[in-house]
C-alpha cells in the first residue's frame, strides 16, 4: 500500500511518511476527502488542534487547504518525528507547531487559545475518545465560537457520552471509520480572542 497523500491545496499530491509500528490510527484518503468536503471553505483561515497527531495527515491537509495554524500533539517520539518530517516535505512547518505531550494533560490546562476545530483520533479500542471528549466538555475554553470537535473511530467503539457543554450534531460512516461531530449549543467563549499571528504558548 502506498503512503497517504495530501489531496488538495498547496501540497497536493505529496506523499506523507507513515509512523513506524502500530501506535497510530491511519486515516484513509476517502475519509479525509469526505471530511474536508464537509468542512469546505470554512477551513480557510481556521485553527485546528490535532490531539493524537500520528502522521499529521489531518492537520497537514487542513494547512494545505488554507488553515492558518495547526497544533499537533502526540505522546510518542516516533509520531512527533514523522509529523515534523511531513511538515517539512509539504513546506507547511511555518504554520504549525508539534508538541510531544499527553493530550489528556493538555486538555486539563487553563485554555490560552480558542481552536476552530479539534480532531480526536486516538489508538483504537481503549475508550480514549470518550475521555478526550469529556475533558473538552469540562473545559470548553479551548473551543472558539461555533467550533467543531470531530472524533474518528471504528463504528463499534461508538457509544453515547453524557455531555453538558457539547452536543452531537452529525455522524458519517465510511466503511470501518465513523466520524462523529460535536459543537456547543450556545457558544459564549470570548475570553481568549484568537490572534493567528501569535500562536498559543506551549503548555
Amino acid at each position: 500500500m502506498s503512503n497517504p497523500r495530501v489531496i488538495a491545496g498547496t501540497a497536493r499530491g505529496i506523499r506523507l511518511q507513515p509512523v513506524p509500528g502500530d501506535i497510530t490510527r491511519p486515516v484513509t484518503d476517502r475519509v479525509k476527502e469526505a471530511l474536508f468536503n464537509i468542512i469546505g471553505a470554512d477551513v480557510i483561515g481556521s485553527s485546528l488542534l490535532d490531539l493524537f497527531g500520528g502522521t499529521g495527515a489531518i492537520g497537514i491537509e487542513a494547512l494545505s487547504r488554507g488553515a492558518a495554524y495547526v497544533r499537533f500533539l502526540d505522546l510518542h517520539r516516533a509520531a512527533i518525528t514523522t509529523i515534523q518530517t511531513n511538515l517539512k516535505s509539504t513546506k507547511l512547518a511555518d504554520h504549525a507547531d508539534v508538541i510531544q505531550t499527553d493530550a489528556f494533560y493538555y486538555l486539563q490546562q487553563i485554555p490560552n487559545y480558542h481552536y476552530d476545530y479539534v480532531y480526536i483520533a486516538p489508538p483504537q479500542y481503549k475508550r480514549l475518545w470518550q475521555k478526550a471528549i469529556l475533558l473538552l466538555d469540562q473545559n470548553p475554553g479551548w473551543l472558539a465560537n461555533s467550533a467543531w470537535v470531530i472524533v474518528q473511530i471504528d463504528p463499534v467503539e461508538y457509544e453515547e457520552v453524557p455531555l453538558v457543554n457539547l452536543i452531537q450534531f452529525d455522524q458519517r460512516k465510511y466503511g470501518s471509520t465513523l466520524l462523529v461531530f460535536f459543537t456547543q449549543p450556545d457558544p459564549s467563549n470570548t475570553d481568549y480572542p484568537n490572534d493567528i499571528s501569535s500562536p498559543p504558548s506551549s503548555l
